[in-house]
């Protein structure tokens, strides 16, 4: 042998050690469920996560167990990602926002032992009590509370559970490749399906997401994750700031645009990271307030495609960088970020504007490729549209639960179920989802095209693009839209408003205004419903 180097475990316990030694004194702000702010710092939150993973064990879980949260982003919650991932269990977070025989699926699938709230999903959790037969405590993440002991009988107290654990508890033992935290992909077909990520892939993530070409988190920052930390581990956010060093803001339940807009403006908030609805509503809030600037620098935007015009506003009215991204809850969830090239750095605004949209080159770890329908390789040209799978270190293998072979194609990549085009550089645009894209006359035409230029009128608050069912070409586009208040915008004007942005054969067939569209927990439309509701109207229309 002619050397070798140091070789330590790549865990969860490392990035929040790393925190507390280096970065004791960098605040993080918590907004609670009762709107009271308060301030900790990562030498505190290290001390608390460490009781945590003492009272734990001290209760007798194993390595192994698995510990639900059912909470808001707050600083008891940051004390449980890594409390509990360093005690060797795992740390499942629960989406609220999931349907009541949802949440009892995923709870007794993942075999949770423990269920750490906040007091706002008390009633939920009181609801489904008997549906849990595996859950053996609830633990509410607050100090003794009378109220709360009444909506759920033999209720526990976090403060009072963790004051049995030390402060200087020593972690668990555990390989890099161990569980360490267990989230649910969003159920929009059958049950959700469980990821579980390891240590290793959850460091490996973190030190990538914090690189300047991903989402540039450093110990300068002062980073929003309005992203919820009970959705894809907050983009892990919470591990990625741990890594840097970063401060953070953590806004509770309040994730209104006014809101946000006060919380960015006390804490100098430069940095967040939340869906394109999220935005949408800061945006109005910060036009409302007639403010003229912003601590907010960049925003990172997932979840669903960014309209253009919101990307626009925020960089003509504020100064605000808007950072497209993508990823799945099975790929957790990094796949590709847009942050330009150098040589980029000499297109017009319009031509850089443009390359803003798509969303992004995958970072080191991850790797891309488009396929036809037969599985063989298509060309990234920027034109060829394809199926679109992924590999890399922070991708799922196997579903939690699922046997092997069950999950990846036959070629042991991951189908993501989007269609999409990847360019020579690397950037990758959405062009659909592969259930949602309309194929019409042997044509495809993209519904998140046809939202964007919608969205991008003044006029029109939120829109949805569905293929209906039509006798000559199969399908046609339908446009749902939901016009802003006071707003007298007409189906003709609006159809008008698509000319010379798509071609003609690509302009919706028919408007039809809407109150509002249904979200899925994410945050996501749900096309189902629509195309249910109004599959037809084009046929119907025909044969009237």
């Amino acid at each position: 042998m002619l050397g070798r180097m140091m070789f330590m475990p790549l865990t969860i316990q490392s990035l929040i050690d790393h925190a507390a030694r280096y970065h004791h004194e960098t605040e993080i702000v918590s907004v609670e469920t009762d709107g009271a702010k308060t301030r900790t710092n990562w030498r505190n939150v290290a001390a608390r996560a460490r009781r945590l993973n003492d009272a734990l064990r001290r209760r007798g879980l194993a390595k192994g167990d698995r510990c639900g949260t059912i909470a808001w982003n707050n600083a008891r919650h940051l004390e449980c990602y890594f409390g509990i991932s360093g005690a060797g269990m795992i740390c499942h977070t629960i989406n609220p926002r999931l349907f009541p025989e949802q949440l009892a699926y995923i709870i007794n699938h993942a075999g949770d032992r423990v269920i750490f709230c906040d007091k706002t999903f008390l009633p939920v959790l009181a609801g489904l009590r008997g549906r849990l037969p595996g859950v053996e405590a609830f633990i509410l993440l607050s100090g003794p509370d009378e109220e709360a002991a009444r909506t759920l009988p033999g209720l526990l107290f976090y403060e009072e559970f963790i004051a049995a654990g030390a402060a200087d508890a020593p972690w668990a033992e555990v390989e890099e490749t161990d569980g360490s935290s267990l989230c649910y992909t969003s159920g929009t077909t059958g049950n959700p399906k469980g990821v579980l990520y390891t240590h290793r892939s959850t460091v490996l993530h973190s030190l990538v997401a914090a690189t300047p070409d991903v989402l540039s988190i450093s110990a300068r920052d002062m980073v929003l994750p309005v992203v919820p930390m009970f959705h894809v581990n907050a983009w892990g956010t919470p591990y990625a700031a741990a890594l840097a060093g970063a401060s953070l803001a953590l806004p509770g339940p309040f994730l209104d645009g006014e809101s946000l807009a006060r919380l960015i403006e006390a804490e100098g908030v430069n940095v967040a990271l939340g869906v394109p609805t999220i935005w949408q509503a800061l945006l109005r809030a910060l036009d409302a307030s007639g403010a003229k600037t912003t601590p907010l620098k960049r925003t990172v935007v997932g979840g669903a495609a960014c309209p253009p015009a919101l990307i626009a506003a925020f960089r003509d009215k504020y100064g605000v960088e808007v950072v497209h991204a993508w990823g799945m809850t099975e790929t957790s969830p990094l796949g590709t970020v847009n942050n330009l090239l150098r040589r980029h750095g000499g297109l017009l605004e319009i031509e850089q504007a443009r390359l803003r949209e798509s969303q992004g080159r995958p970072p080191y770890g991850v790797e891309l490729k488009i396929v036809d329908d037969q599985g063989h390789p298509l060309p990234e040209d920027g034109k060829a549209q394809g199926n679109l799978r992924i590999r890399g270190h922070w991708v799922v293998a196997d579903y939690f639960g699922a046997g092997p072979g069950e999950t990846l194609a036959e070629d042991g990549w991951f189908e993501t179920g989007d269609v999409a085009s990847i360019s020579e550089d690397g950037f990758m645009t959405i062009r659909d989802r592969a259930k949602d894209i309309i194929k019409s006359g042997g044509e495809w035409i993209s519904t998140i095209e046809l939202e964007g230029i919608a969205l991008s009128h003044p006029d029109i608050d939120d829109a949805a693009a569905i293929a209906a069912r039509h006798p000559k070409w199969d399908e046609r586009p339908v446009l749902l839209a939901v016009p802003r208040p006071g707003a007298s915008i007409t189906e003709a004007g609006l159809l008008d408003y698509f000319k010379d942005k798509v071609a003609k054969w690509q302009i919706p067939d028919k408007v039809i205004f809407v109150p509002s569209l249904p979200r899925n927990n994410s945050g996501k439309l749900i096309k189902t419903a629509l195309r249910q509701e109004y599959g037809n109207v084009l046929s119907e229309a025909a044969e009237g």
